[in-house]
Parts: C-alpha cells; sequence; structure tokens
C-alpha cells in the first residue's frame, strides 16, 4: 500500500506540508508506505495543448509525452493506492504549481468522448487539503467552493471516488507578523488561533490519512 502525497505550497515546513506529513502519518499508522512530493522542487509547466494523448492509435494515447520532471512521477501515481494534493489558496484557487501539475494530471486521463470517461488503470481514493488566510464565511462569499469544486469534479471522475475535503481557514502567515506589512490582520488573534485550532486541523489530516488507508485496504 503506497500514499502519495503532493505539496502545492513553495514552503516546506509550514501550513500547507505540516497537514499532508500528518495525514502521511496517519497512513503510515495503517501500515501504508507514504511519499511527500513538494512540486515545487521540480521542473516542469501546465498543459502545452499539444494533444498527444488524444491521438488515436498515438504511442502517447492517455498518457503524458511531455518528458520533465513530472513523467517519472505520474508513473509513480499509477503505482499508488491513494494520493492526497494540498495546496494554499492565493487569489481564491490554487497555487500556479498545484494548478499546473492538475492540468498535466488530469487532461492525460480524460476522454473526449459523450460521455467522458477516465483512462487511469483503476480506482484509488484522493484526498485534497487547502490552507487559505481568510475564513470559512469569506470563502464562501467570495466563491471559492466553485473554483475548488470544479477541480474536484473531475478528480472524482478520473480517480473514481469523490475527493475527500479539508480547509484549514484563517491561517498564520508569517513568523513574525512585525516584519511585514499586514495591518489588515490582528497578530494577536492569528497567534491564538494556530496554538488553539491548527492542532485541531492537524488531527484532522492525521485522520484524513487514516481513512485513505482504509480504503485501499478493503
Amino acid at each position: 500500500m503506497t500514499v502519495l502525497a503532493f505539496n502545492g505550497s513553495p514552503r516546506k515546513k509550514w501550513n500547507t506540508a505540516t497537514l499532508l506529513e500528518k495525514a502521511l502519518e496517519g497512513a503510515s499508522s495503517m501500515g501504508a508506505e507514504t511519499r511527500l512530493i513538494h512540486l515545487y522542487d521540480l521542473n516542469y509547466k501546465g498543459c502545452i495543448s499539444c494533444f498527444a494523448c488524444k491521438k488515436k492509435g498515438g504511442k502517447s494515447y492517455g498518457r503524458c509525452a511531455v518528458k520533465d520532471d513530472l513523467a517519472p512521477v505520474f508513473q509513480a501515481i499509477e503505482q499508488a493506492d491513494a494520493m492526497i494534493l494540498g495546496s494554499p489558496i492565493y487569489f481564491g484557487t490554487v497555487s500556479g504549481e498545484m494548478r499546473s501539475f492538475m492540468e498535466r494530471l488530469m487532461f492525460q486521463y480524460l476522454t473526449y468522448t459523450e460521455p467522458a470517461q477516465s483512462l487511469f488503470p483503476k480506482k484509488i481514493p484522493v484526498g485534497c487539503m487547502y490552507t487559505m488566510n481568510v475564513s470559512e464565511q469569506m470563502m464562501k462569499e467570495m466563491g471559492y467552493a466553485q473554483h475548488l469544486g470544479i477541480n474536484e469534479l473531475v478528480l472524482h471522475l478520473l480517480f473514481g471516488s469523490a475527493p475527500e475535503s479539508l480547509f484549514c481557514f484563517d491561517t498564520y502567515q508569517f513568523e513574525d507578523y512585525a516584519k511585514v506589512v499586514a495591518n489588515w490582520f490582528d497578530p494577536e488573534q492569528k497567534a491564538l488561533r494556530r496554538k488553539e485550532v491548527f492542532p485541531i486541523d492537524c488531527d484532522k489530516a492525521y485522520a484524513m490519512g487514516v481513512r485513505l488507508a482504509k480504503q485501499e485496504a478493503r
């Protein structure tokens, strides 16, 4: 049993990465082998619209033809038993690195047929984790769920089950708020939430990892 996690944040030891690590700890507790991949360490771009993955009889039908750092990652995903995508929310949607990764990951397996179908070779459970500086109410008012829901709808189609989602709100962005121009925020309130709420989010991430591993084990 193998569970892969993908960090769409440029930071390797902050909110998103911490939640992913906790999820992998949960999966590991169920006997899974785990791996955390930091997307910002890889050299790749988004989909280049070559359509090699759609050409009839083509050697790359159903597979991305671009040979860059994502090629071995896609091979690892096809061998994995579950995966978790984690990203901070920038301007209402996932980070640019995560978006480019998802374009490449999803488009290769999506058929241009009616109805659309999946060319992914099996079904695997998927988890999605989102960290954001806004409150839950602001997320709803600003329409974040619509953008994220489209991604999850396609993930459901391609990988066979509805993704499980974890939202982490009102995150603690800086180690020292006094060093940045950010008087929009209350540093004391941010620190208190980091102390009291973020550990709860970490527990939720751990539990997600356990559930994803259990789904695969069944």
